[in-house]
């Protein structure tokens, strides 16, 4: 497995990293514990590194699980993990970032990943109600504690990044990324470049779309995030399908799989991109992880990029009802 690190300051770690939050949440059910572990001992053995989760995944099984499978492997990875909502009889509730509030879900988070700091703690979303300034310093203080070695945010902007960073500097920012939601690439990742602040992109392969599990036609539960996403309506599945058929075809000819051709595509953007994919099998995880391997020429990139401009992609990336179900 091949490294990168995280901006110019931050954590050297796999090339590809494990997105956690298919053990409990996003598929409209919870993983077996045991096969939790199974998975995240078959990424480890693979070379994966980077490890990310959150309290409100579950929520706190997924943290919980994530804990229990490294034992006994802990100093060989990168745990991340979020803070930045309440909870109420264990539920999430609001958005809340208060200083207090912070310290006490972050002891809380230690306990259930069974270990005595986070390698990267992200802010879940910017709290309009408090001050960059003062979450940045309470992160500072852990930081300075030993429980927390770097500091993230996620889905924030670039005016939220600087008044964190005028506190105690931002690491990492981890947002959506993929060759479906191309939206960094126009501000954020040349502000990125700038500060030498690292990036993790989150549903690289499109929430499954992008790699062709997901046929016109799909219906999802419920409790699936995607079932309240517009992109993945019935009439916007078949709109869509083209796109994937057309860089299944381009992965083919160059010897790869289209999973593997869109993580490709995003470590071949910056080399301070670090991807999360998450899956739950073994089989999908090693492809996950070899395309770390896979280059393209850059007439072979131009060309991609010629054929997702050709095609373009039809609704909303999240709808009313995903933003209740998301936990990103």
């Amino acid at each position: 497995m091949q490294t990168r690190q995280l901006g110019r300051s931050g954590p050297i770690v796999s090339s590809v990293g494990y997105g956690c939050m298919q053990f409990a949440v996003s598929r409209g059910a919870f993983l077996p514990k045991s096969e939790a572990i199974r998975v995240v001992h078959k990424a480890i053995d693979l070379g994966v590194t980077l490890f990310d989760t959150a309290q409100v995944y579950g929520p706190f099984t997924n943290e919980a699980m994530l804990g229990e499978a490294l034992q006994g492997r802990r100093e060989s990875v990168f745990v991340a993990t979020k803070f930045g909502y309440s909870f109420v009889d264990g539920k999430r509730g609001p958005i809340c970032s208060r200083p207090e509030s912070i310290r006490r879900t972050v002891e809380d988070s230690l306990i259930r990943l069974r270990t005595d700091y986070v390698d990267i703690l992200y802010q879940h979303r910017v709290d309009p109600s408090v001050p960059m300034e003062e979450v940045a310093g309470t992160v500072k203080d852990l930081h300075d504690e030993g429980r927390v070695r770097w500091f993230g945010l996620s889905e924030a902007g670039i005016g939220a990044i600087r008044a964190a960073s005028s506190v105690f500097p931002v690491t990492v920012l981890q947002s959506e990324y993929s060759l479906w939601w191309r939206e960094p690439e126009d501000e954020m990742l040349p502000f990125l470049e700038q500060e030498g602040i690292g990036f993790v992109p989150f549903s690289p392969l499109g929430r499954g779309f992008l790699t062709g599990a997901v046929k016109p036609g799909t219906q999802f539960p419920a409790n699936d995030i995607r079932s309240g996403i517009p992109r993945f309506s019935e009439e916007n599945q078949k709109r869509n399908w083209a796109l994937v058929e057309k860089l299944s075809a381009f992965a083919s000819e160059h010897g790869c799989t289209a999973a593997q051709l869109a993580l490709a595509w995003l470590l071949h953007q910056r080399p301070f991109i670090v991807p999360i994919p998450g899956t739950t099998s073994e089989a999908r995880l090693a492809e996950n992880v070899a395309a770390a391997a896979v280059r393209f020429s850059a007439e072979e990139l131009q060309s991609i990029d010629e054929l997702v401009r050709s095609l373009p992609v039809t609704g909303e990336r999240y709808g009313e009802k995903a933003l209740k179900l998301v936990n990103r």
